[in-house]
């Protein structure tokens, strides 16, 4: 019935183009059809790698290309496993990641060495390189925990340490065997591996963060540019690993912990990342995983079938013991021991490099390999189906949570009248936002009413589409708005009105005319007028380079309405950025903050400085470096925490700190507090009196500043 194709139809199939649409179409349908019965898509990439595979019904061979993107895939997830994990957490749990990581390298490797030349009867070098394979596993499991958002539980931070941990001790017995069969293992042989491992180590975490920073900095060439850049330095990891004596997967995970804060998770770039390996490399990996399977080993008589089922009862119970041991010693619940377990029972790339390696030295025979890939999958498809139910469970968990901070409704409107610095903006709007939250974006652009406002308003939306298309590259929600006023200040108050904003971002001015100067600029009309909290940005660098975070506070900044909102701000800017906070403030202020961090469980590296002498506040230059983000905390004119200093401070930073990363907050006031602010006295309104007043005092100031000599000022 095919005589009459313009092809011949052979399998296994061969043509490059055929071979590749199959494998689409697989990694397309499998999940879809196994959702049904509530089967993992995971899994159902193995299953579909088993019926392709040459042991299945042989339509595709696991040739270099299937082998190239399964590596490629494998490393991915060992990628993602580093650059999705919360620094701050795993630095907190390190010591238990420790622990874990012995455990589950000790545990399973002694139970197979003993039974393995004591029931087996293989030879003590057959036993130890056998009993690896158990100790090692491959966090196969890991994009299942990213989709259900558990990635910053404790019990996921300490898997994907002890991943680590056990694989590296794994591979490293790996690498004792086949030193010793070739001979060339000798009084030196640590030494080497310990310098080798050491300086490759060295290289990538303390090079990538500052070639990384270099690049993101200096480079301007978009997406395209950065995500090529990012997968170099990661195949080169591996490159490096590899060249050192131990497997690429050790060498990506060291990439993705490197760069894992120039790399924020609201990124377009991370996005970017995320999608490409879940939509491609990943699923070809599971299914290379599954073309390994041969399902004929169970007609190969009793002796495979026992091996087969030894092995891979080891590699499942060697895993949950030491997940029970952490439960016990660390007060986890069932869910999370359930999880953690979940996570690292998955045998799979470390595993196969052992068996390999192996079996091509001679150690290990034709019935551990195939032992081996039984117990690849079926240890493969026990991760999947115990993360997909414990996560989901654990999700819910978390979600039920008392909020550790302030969990109010935030919408967030950035008024862009400068297309160069929108980029910036929406950026950093997207890092202060809670990740939890499903409000979008606003940009928006006020045009002048007037003669040709139409023609401004088409220009306008030109430049909004430019935002609304960067801004949706990752895959957060935007809203663009156009309005038009004669007044800017007074369109984006009815912005804020309209659309219920809680936060105002907007681009510093740094080259205020004297009419603003005199009269007042668009953020000083909005101080007036609106009492939501303003942030000014001036950034002289892509937010994601940013090291560290310095803020300082003013006296009183405690007793204000919006002390919590600013606060939660920039707790949330450190935790998507991983970066570090230094405070700046008085000694109440720094108690208050720090007991505000303690209550609320907030586990992010925080230094406390004494700092009272505003009027000396140039000082703060000596603090500052390079990669910083500078944040001061003002006040609005008459408020709790307002003092005079704080009215020259927008001058200072963009005079002394032109090449620093600034930003300003008002935090926010008592609804209708700004009309209490103006100055009343028995029911007559001086306010325009003393607004006169201010402007003339201001006016003082800026003929002084100008035409006086500084020795006379």
């Amino acid at each position: 019935m095919f005589n009459n194709l313009p092809f011949k139809l052979q399998l296994p199939v061969t043509d490059p183009v055929l071979v590749f649409a199959i494998i689409l179409f697989v990694i397309l349908l499998a999940p879809l059809v196994l959702n049904k019965f509530r089967i993992p898509g995971i899994v159902g990439l193995i299953l579909a790698g088993v019926a392709l595979g040459p042991h299945g019904f042989h339509i595709l061979e696991r040739d270099n290309a299937i082998i190239l993107f399964g590596t490629v895939g494998v490393l991915y997830i060992m990628f993602l496993a580093g650059l999705e994990i919360d620094l701050f957490d795993f630095n907190v749990n390190k010591v238990k990641s420790i622990f874990f990581g012995l455990t589950t390298f000790s545990i399973p490797i002694s139970i197979g060495i003993f039974v393995c030349h004591n029931y087996l009867s293989f030879s003590w070098l057959a036993s130890i390189l056998t009993a690896s394979t158990f100790s090692s596993n491959t966090l196969i499991s890991f994009p299942i925990a990213s989709r259900l958002g558990i990635t910053k539980n404790r019990a996921v931070n300490i898997a994907v340490g002890g991943t680590m941990i056990t694989d590296i001790l794994a591979l490293l017995v790996l690498a004792v065997i086949t030193a010793y069969v070739k001979g060339n293992f000798d009084s030196q042989f640590f030494g080497r591996i310990f310098i080798s491992f050491f300086t490759f180590s060295f290289i990538i975490i303390w090079g990538y963060p500052r070639i990384g920073r270099w690049f993101f900095r200096n480079a301007n060439f978009g997406g395209i540019s950065q995500y090529t850049f990012v997968m170099a330095m990661v195949f080169l990891a591996g490159a490096m690993a590899k060249a050192a004596g131990v497997e690429p997967i050790i060498g990506s995970f060291l990439a993705g912990l490197a760069l894992n804060r120039l790399i924020p998770r609201t990124s377009s770039l991370m996005n970017r990342l995320e999608f490409v390996g879940n939509a491609l490399f990943i699923p070809f990996f599971l299914i290379s995983v599954g073309m390994l399977v041969d399902l004929r080993i169970f007609f190969k008589g009793e002796v495979a079938l026992i091996i087969a089922f030894t092995m891979t009862l080891i590699g499942i119970v060697g895993k949950w013991i030491p997940a029970f041991i952490t439960q016990t010693f660390f007060g986890f619940s069932s869910i999370e021991r359930k999880v953690l377990f979940g996570l690292t029972t998955a045998h799979a790339a470390a595993t196969l490099a052992v068996v390999k390696e192996g079996y091509e030295l001679g150690v290990i025979n034709d019935y551990v390999l195939n032992g081996s890939i039984v117990m690849i999958l079926v240890s493969c498809l026990t991760s999947s189906f115990i993360v997909e139910k414990s996560g989901r469970k654990l999700a819910i968990i978390e979600n039920e949570k008392t909020p550790t901070i302030t969990d109010d409704r935030e919408r967030i409107l950035v008024p862009i009248s400068n297309p160069d610095n929108f980029e910036y903006l929406v950026d950093f709007a997207n890092l202060i936002k809670n990740p939890k939250s499903y409000e979008p974006i606003f940009p928006l652009s006020v045009v002048a009413d007037g003669e040709g406002s139409e023609g401004k308003v088409m220009k306008s939306n030109i430049m909004l589409e430019k935002i609304k298309k960067y801004a949706s590259a990752s895959d957060k929600p935007v809203q663009v708005i156009t309005r038009v006023n004669l007044n800017v200040a007074k369109g984006i108050v009815g912005a804020v009105k309209d659309l219920l904003i809680t936060e105002i971002v907007l681009g510093w001015n740094t080259h205020a005319s004297a009419t603003e100067f005199i009269f007042g600029g668009v953020v000083d009309n909005l101080l007036k007028i609106t009492e939501k909290m303003i942030l000014l940005g001036k950034f002289s660098q892509p937010i994601s380079t940013i090291k560290r975070i310095v803020v300082v506070v003013p006296p009183k900044a405690e007793f204000e309405v919006g002390y919590g909102r600013w606060l939660n701000t920039i707790v949330t800017l450190s935790k998507q950025k991983g970066s570090t906070i230094q405070f700046f403030s008085n000694q109440d202020s720094s108690q208050h903050i720090a007991y505000y961090l303690k209550k609320n469980k907030i586990n992010i590296p925080t230094k406390f400085s004494l700092f009272e002498d505003w009027d000396d506040f140039l000082i703060l230059a000596r603090e500052i470096q390079k990669d910083d983000l500078f944040i001061i905390i003002s006040a609005r004119i008459n408020s709790i925490s307002h003092i005079p200093a704080l009215e020259n401070i927008p001058k200072r930073i963009i005079k002394h700190f032109e090449n620093t990363s600034c930003v300003l907050i008002y935090p926010e006031q008592y609804p209708g507090r700004i009309k209490e602010l103006d100055f009343q006295t028995q029911g007559i309104d001086v306010s325009p009196i003393q607004e006169n007043i201010n402007r003339l005092s201001k006016l003082g100031k800026y003929l002084k500043e100008t035409f006086l000599p500084k020795s006379r000022q």
